[in-house]
């Protein structure tokens, strides 16, 4: 065996034994974030809150997620406010029928004209926060779709002192298709498994998931509001960090809701992977670089490409592989609650070799596609090409 082949086994075998170890932090983390959620205790905190939705069109979920928050079982006042950049806009057909359907639920439209920057959703969110009665304030996307204690969850957080921003987990329904099933298994298996070993590295999560973030006008006002963030591709991520410079504390509610992956084509697919990347990576430069070594899997099966199959390689493929299987039954099926795991588990090495390639492919270019159209991504912020 040459040099070269030699250094590649080494280099191969270590790179999976820090996955493997990444593995076992990301068990202990999902599991000690489950303790704490069995012993809580309803706050009986239940401020007026303004539930802001920015919407565009209509996709096959949107109404049940839109739905789904009518049906809050919440001891205090709420309203939800939507917001459109046009009146011609198709999800204005939608809120009209919310307001027929559930007339004792305080249903707002606001029209948001002005293109403030390069992020069109945070730009409606800066117009629609004047129309927001309460102090207090939550914003997600329009798919998500939540259960009906989900407001009386996320808002009791703020029963805590110094809270700024109230952040939760999400999984993702697939809408058919192999790209869709394989994004929504990542949510589910590495994704947020990453997020609770992050909170668990870090002691404490210090940013912002888009599936939930709520706030008050206070806290908004003390990191620039939404003005502040209107060029930022990852204003979720960005509005914990600021508030964690502020003095504000972040949390991870113990509530997952639920959010719509589409049917994507190949080139959607990969569209979405890199700008989700380079968000990420752009976001968290350090964190992210470390992030090749977790994928164990695609490292073990080098592994043993490298060593020319011996029984060691495959010994630590099978450890590689139990602990890979462990962290997504555990994340995405103990936490989550999402079947679509158990159906598509067999895709998981697959899943993770694509995320090892979309994690290197990342560093080529700052150049993202969101929404059709294409922007250089520098420090957080978005120039369009």
């Amino acid at each position: 065996m040459d040099t070269f082949a030699i250094i590649a086994e080494i280099v191969a075998a270590l790179l999976t034994l820090s996955g493997v170890s990444y593995g076992l932090i990301a068990l202990v983390a999902v599991r000690g974030f489950e303790r704490e959620g069995r012993a809580l205790k309803p706050s009986g905190f239940a401020p007026g809150v303004s539930v802001l939705k920015p919407v565009k069109g209509v996709d096959a979920r949107l109404y049940t997620g839109l739905e789904s928050h009518c049906r809050q079982e919440y001891a205090g006042e709420m309203e939800l406010v939507f917001g459109v950049s046009s009146l011609e806009d198709e999800a204005v057909a939608q809120v009209a029928r919310l307001k027929v359907e559930f007339p004792q639920v305080t249903i707002r439209l606001v029209e948001c004209p002005s293109r403030l920057g390069a992020n069109g959703k945070v730009s409606n969110l800066a117009q629609m926060l004047p129309h927001a009665r309460f102090e207090h304030v939550l914003v997600n996307d329009a798919d998500i779709a939540v259960a009906p204690k989900y407001l009386e969850h996320v808002m009791g957080v703020f029963a805590k002192k110094n809270v700024g921003l109230v952040t939760a987990p999400y999984l993702g329904v697939a809408q058919g298709g192999v790209w869709s099933r394989l994004e929504a298994l990542g949510i589910a298996t590495d994704f947020m498994a990453g997020v609770l070993t992050a909170r668990k590295l870090e002691g404490g999560i210090k940013f912002g998931l888009g599936s939930t973030l709520a706030t008050t006008k206070t806290a908004l006002a003390a990191i620039g509001g939404f003005d502040a963030l209107v060029d930022q591709l990852a204003d979720d991520y960005e509005m914990g960090v600021r508030m964690v410079r502020a003095g504000f504390s972040v949390e991870l509610a113990h509530e997952v809701v639920a959010t719509t992956v589409p049917k994507y084509s190949l080139r959607g697919f990969c569209e979405h992977q890199l700008r989700w990347s380079r968000s990420t990576r752009d976001s968290r430069r350090a964190g992210y670089a470390g992030l090749g070594v977790t994928y164990m899997l695609p490292w073990a099966l080098l592994t043993v490409l490298a060593s020319g199959g011996a029984l060691w390689s495959i010994s630590l493929l099978s450890v590689a592989l139990l602990v890979r299987v462990a962290v997504a039954l555990n994340v995405g099926v103990g936490l989550l609650r999402d079947g679509q795991v158990l159906r598509d588990l067999w895709l998981l090495p697959l899943r993770d070799c694509f995320a090892l390639f979309f994690w290197a492919w990342s560093y080529a270019s700052d150049v993202v596609v969101w929404r059709g159209e294409k922007f250089r991504l520098k420090h957080g912020m978005l120039t369009r090409i």
